[in-house]
């Protein structure tokens, strides 16, 4: 399996040929199911990442203990402030 970092220069790639517009709708039509396997690879490697993520946080006695890292999920159809996208 490619890397993460692989993945998404071949999403970026995907991106721009299907941008320039040159393509015929066949290849088009492939390369954008190319785009949504290798946007969702990326997507499911990044929540695993980010299920690995811990914050240090300074404890009272100026020791330090790790928690969990909370974030925020943004709904399909909202912006990162939760307000819906027109």
């Amino acid at each position: 399996m490619a890397s993460f970092e692989e993945q998404l220069t071949a999403l970026e790639s995907v991106v721009e040929r299907l941008e320039r517009g040159e393509l015929t709708l066949d290849e088009s039509v492939r390369l954008f199911e190319e785009g949504v396997k290798l946007s969702n690879s990326c997507k499911k490697e990044l929540e695993a990442a980010e299920g690995r993520i811990q914050v240090l946080v300074e404890h009272g006695s100026g020791g330090v203990k790790v928690a969990d890292l909370e974030v925020e999920e943004v709904e399909e159809g909202e912006d990162e402030e939760g307000e819906e996208e027109e």
